[in-house]
């Protein structure tokens, strides 16, 4: 998913040899996508897996292999990046760094780079667990370098264990991660996510159409600004973000406690999911007969946000109205009755607008001003949520 962190940084990308370097291609692309520039070092080992041709053709810029033919580019290029990739990093690299060894173009810019600098470690599962490769690692790491851990998995050997290159989209977020601002630094988040599940016997449920992409977002977008973050989340097929902690949920009932347990001490609460607004008046525990659910006696679900807002200490409150028309007076209504600080409106009829999708077009109204936003990414949602919302909280 698209966000604005990345448009205009320029990404070193250093190649080291290993079979996953043919996974720097899709990186390369991947990286791009998001409005970025990416120049590629690559070591000599690095050329036997994949040609410097094939690396400048699709990052568009001069790929650097010889630090002879262009003596002063490690220099050059360390001071104009914004941060240093190194993906795959072989473990003869790794120990390079560690040692402060300068005998190639990656070592040498390594050495020169002040900015941010991510490890992706990818090698046999025996290499990776070896004593002397996880001290060097975590020299690395205590120097500030941060690690994107390899995956289980099947290697190219035949054997299976934790040593494949992490995936393309893990890498693109630790990125996120690395630029992103710490202004929600020692701040504790909690967000909650996707749909509620209310059962009406073992087969059957009332629910709703909500994917969890926007809460899920905004749980991403907070980590990497920094916070402490909790993503509560009913029944979604999202993986959960990295560096997040996550609860799984499935009732309203459920998610109200998990909410009422995490919120003591956090800064704000992003109540993204889409709460059922019934649960059935009697749960089956056996099958239902198809004649008696033509009738089904319903009762409300319990409301989250108003419960909280009542609450004698609570967090700062982001709701959110999902709503079929451009009704943005009910948003407000909704904010001043349920007790809220801020609410995000949309029209889930708008195209590109609502459940499933990866763009949304939101209004974010808090109690003096109402700011319309263009059809963006979730994540880009999520960043101007975040930004309106300490602006506010700055103010108070």
């Amino acid at each position: 998913m698209k966000s604005s962190i990345l448009k205009n940084k320029k990404i070193l990308l250093a190649v080291t040899g290993g079979i996953a370097a043919y996974k720097s291609a899709e990186l390369i692309q991947r990286i791009k996508e998001e409005d970025a520039s990416v120049t590629v070092l690559m070591t000599e080992a690095a050329q036997r897996f994949i040609t410097p041709l094939t690396l400048q053709t699709l990052s568009s810029n001069p790929v650097y292999t010889d630090i002879f033919s262009a003596p002063l580019s490690h220099i050059e290029l360390a001071v104009v990046s914004d941060a240093l990739l190194i993906a795959p990093a072989s473990a003869n690299t790794i120990a390079k760094m560690a040692s402060g060894m300068a005998d190639n173009i990656v070592t040498l810019s390594y050495l020169a780079f002040k900015g941010p600098v991510i490890l992706v470690p990818a090698m046999n599962w025996r290499m990776y667990e070896h004593p002397s490769v996880k001290r060097n690692i975590q020299i690395l790491k205590d120097r500030g370098c941060i690690e994107v851990v390899p995956e289980e998995g099947i290697l190219a050997c035949g054997e299976k264990g934790r040593g494949r290159m992490a995936s393309v989209e893990r890498i693109v977020e630790t990125l996120k991660y690395a630029l992103s601002p710490k202004d929600l630094k020692g701040k504790k988040i909690v967000v909650t996510a996707g749909p509620t599940v209310e059962p009406i016997d073992p087969i059957r449920y009332i629910s709703n159409r909500s994917s969890g992409k926007m809460g899920y977002a905004i749980a991403r977008v907070a980590r990497r600004r920094g916070a402490e973050v909790v993503l509560i989340t009913g029944p979604t097929e999202i993986n959960s973000p990295d560096g997040v902690e996550t609860i799984y949920v499935e009732t309203a009932e459920q998610m109200l406690d998990a909410v009422v347990s995490s919120i003591k001490n956090a800064y704000i609460l992003v109540m993204a999911a889409a709460v059922a607004d019934f649960t059935v008046e009697r749960y089956s525990d056996k099958k239902y007969e198809r004649d008696r659910l033509q009738s089904l006696k319903l009762k409300p679900t319990v409301d989250i946000i108003k419960t909280v807002s009542s609450l004698p200490k609570r967090p700062f409150i982001i709701g959110f109205s999902a709503e079929t028309g451009p009704n943005i007076a009910r948003a407000k209504r909704k904010m001043a009755k349920k007790g809220m600080d801020m609410i995000v409106f949309n029209n889930v009829l708008e195209e590109g607008s609502g459940f499933g999708t990866d763009t949304n077009r939101i209004v974010i109204i808090d109690r003096n001003t109402v700011k319309e936003l263009p059809l963006i990414s979730k994540e880009e949602c999520a960043e101007e949520i975040f930004n309106h919302a300490l602006t506010l909280l700055e103010k108070a």
